[in-house]
Order: structure tokens, then C-alpha cells, then sequence
């Protein structure tokens, strides 16, 4: 087995649990949140161990600021244990309104574009919806 196929296999498993774990810590109040809330994965990869150390600084901030969007239901940063250069952010938004408010607030426009120079591929960013 292909060391690539490992990590693929990996990084996959990770988001499908990281998934799990945020639908049962945040599962619904009820039925309404569950058809308003959205879901993000954004997975993130940058170039170089120095371009990795200063990416998961910039995270850490990023989430911390995040955190305080309003309807930022939850904002959780994970780093691939293997390969330290890739990222995948997992965000509850209350509503998509609200998520379309974090892409417009300053520290997001801000974090992305300190962000830019150093990544390896663009942003790869999923909206997801819980099923009925």
C-alpha cells in the first residue's frame, strides 16, 4: 500500500470522525437549528516545516477571533499528524447568513490574506447540511 493512499485514507477517516464528534457535540436543540445550521471543512496546506509552524500560529489566532463571530457555534482547528503542513478547519455556523458575515469580517478578509503567500494549494472549503 502506497504511502499516499495511507494518508489520503488517514486524512479522510480524520474528517469523517472530526464530523461525528461535532454532530453529536452539537447536535440540535431542535428541528428548526438543524435546518439553519451549516456545517464548513476547510482544509488547508502550506508550503515548508517554517511556512507549517507559522500556518498553525496564525490558526490558533484566527479560531480564537472566530470564536467570537457572531453565530460561530463552534470553530475547531486540526493539524494532520503525519504531514504538518496540512490543516482542516471544522466550523458550525448557527446559520449560513452568519457564515457569509465571518467571510466578510476584517480578521477573516485579514487572515487570508497573510495567509495566501504561504499556501501550497487554494483553499479547499465544503458547505455541509445535516440530513432530515
Amino acid at each position: 500500500m502506497s504511502s499516499a493512499f495511507v494518508n489520503r485514507k488517514f486524512t479522510i477517516a480524520a474528517a469523517l470522525a472530526a464530523a461525528a464528534v461535532f454532530i453529536g457535540l452539537c447536535g440540535p436543540a431542535g428541528a428548526q437549528e438543524t435546518d439553519e445550521r451549516l456545517y464548513v471543512v476547510t482544509h488547508v496546506d502550506v508550503l515548508g516545516p517554517n511556512g507549517a509552524a507559522e500556518a498553525a500560529k496564525m490558526l490558533h489566532e484566527f479560531a480564537a477571533d472566530s470564536r467570537n463571530d457572531q453565530g460561530s457555534v463552534r470553530f475547531e482547528v486540526l493539524r494532520d499528524p503525519v504531514r504538518l503542513n496540512h490543516f482542516t478547519i471544522v466550523k458550525v455556523w448557527r446559520t449560513r447568513q452568519d457564515f457569509e458575515s465571518h467571510l466578510a469580517a476584517g480578521h477573516t478578509k485579514a487572515f487570508r490574506e497573510r495567509l495566501q503567500p504561504m499556501l501550497g494549494s487554494p483553499f479547499d472549503e465544503r458547505l455541509h447540511k445535516l440530513l432530515p
